[in-house]
């Protein structure tokens, strides 16, 4: 079994995410990009738009999942989603413009969203075991951390010998082998709650407790600032690559394969740090890294620069995203675990959002790169700000570090994609 365990449910849901995760970085680093930056010559404007759609939509699909979660469960929720992301995927081959294609988006981001904070919420109702449930959350990731580096090569592969519209072809494909498997896994006695109050209180309980809990407070901001800086990514990145790099579409999947397989060395780092160290003053300095990683990725117009800067921003979040995961997940009861996690993805999309108004007039004005760099400085500041606080947070911590294992590998690194 997958990473030594025996459990058949955790096993299809690992592989339910690998294939189903695998189609959607494809979809988006190579599809949605490419076909915005290559095939419709899109500005920082409209790139900034076409992101612009996909969050604000994400934002939504986050809350409501995370509402939905908890009220019925994640496995429900995910099957439903995926069979939703199929036509809206599909629907990315119809544009033959970029009006078109920021309008298509919409939708995707909305199952999108959904998909993504089901498959976050569903190990605790998978165990209520500690050392299990992080066993999961590990074996879970591996299958998302290999698609991250499958997922882009593969698109690279489509564009080059076929065209970018069967990039959402496949996608769709993943989509429904995804939901073959989760509908054979079976949730934990107990996990499903029976009571339903108005999905409104509840929504707004999630989000009061998850903004009032101090250490969940500085979780939810070092996401927050770290979509922030890829909220620049979003809008510029496959610009970057058009125009400061003068590569084609390929290349954007080429570089986020090489960027995957860091995110993958980056894990096998975490799981190797004793336990003291997995605290809320590494997740900081994790985003300061993550700060300095920016920089070295698009700090010049060598390619061979490029990739080096890819490998080592991989590995800073291949331990930050899944050490901050497991944070959140501990400091998170069990009905609340849903609603938590949707106010994760909300706040990191919040973030991802707000640059998209600003980006496109700084790039016209200072250029591509020098916005692209400044971003990674402005989270470099904007974490050590936190350092003081993450310091008080460990202290007065009251789990026992020495449960608290570290995840094998990564979370969500850059991509919106389930």
């Amino acid at each position: 079994m997958i990473l030594g365990l025996d459990d058949p449910n955790t096993a299809r849901v690992v592989a339910a995410r690998f294939i189903s995760r695998a189609g959607g970085e494809a979809a988006f680093f190579v599809g949605i990009w490419g076909k915005a930056a290559y095939e419709f010559d899109a500005t920082p404007a409209q790139q900034a738009l076409v992101m612009a759609s996909l969050g604000i939509f994400s934002l939504i699909g986050s809350a409501l999942a995370g509402v939905l979660i908890d009220r019925f469960d994640p496995r429900r929720v995910l099957i439903v989603s995926e069979i939703l992301f199929v036509p809206a995927t599909l629907a990315l081959v119809l544009p033959d413009n970029i009006r078109d294609m920021t309008l298509n988006v919409a939708f995707a981001g909305l199952t999108t969203a959904a998909v993504m904070t089901a498959v976050a919420s569903l190990p605790p109702f998978l165990t209520n075991e500690p050392a299990r449930l992080q066993r999961i959350n590990s074996a879970i990731e591996a299958g998302g951390s290999a698609a991250f580096v499958a997922g882009p090569a593969l698109g690279g592969l489509i564009a080059h010998y076929w065209s970018l519209d069967w990039i959402f072809v496949l996608d769709a494909l993943t989509s429904v082998v995804a939901v073959a498997l989760v509908a054979r896994v079976a949730l934990r006695p107990g996990a499903i709650r029976t009571d339903r109050p108005a999905a409104f209180k509840e929504m707004r309980e999630g989000f009061r407790f998850a903004w009032t809990s101090p250490p969940l407070r500085l979780y939810l901001g070092i996401f927050a600032a770290l979509w922030l800086s890829f909220g620049a990514f979003g809008a510029l990145e496959p610009l970057f690559y058009r125009d400061v790099l003068g590569t084609g579409p390929e290349a954007l999947g080429w570089v986020n394969t090489v960027f995957g397989a860091g995110v993958v060395a980056g894990s096998v780092l975490l799981s190797r740090l004793p336990p003291r160290l997995v605290c809320a003053r590494l997740a900081v300095l994790g985003a300061v890294a993550s700060g300095v990683g920016a920089i070295i990725y698009t700090g010049t117009a060598d390619l061979r620069v490029v990739v080096v800067g890819a490998i080592y921003w991989g590995v800073v979040l291949g331990v930050m995203f899944p050490l901050v995961r497991t944070l959140i997940q501990f400091a998170t009861p069990d009905h609340l675990v849903g609603r938590v996690m949707g106010t994760t993805n909300v706040s990191s999309q919040i973030g991802e959002l707000f640059p998209l108004a600003f980006v496109p007039a700084l790039a016209a004005a200072f250029g591509i790169q020098p916005v692209l760099i400044g971003s990674g400085v402005c989270l470099i500041v904007a974490a050590l700000l936190t350092y003081s606080q993450g310091a008080r947070i460990d202290k007065l911590r009251t789990s026992d570090p020495a449960q608290i294992e570290p995840l094998a590998v990564a979370d969500e690194p850059v991509s919106p994609n389930p």
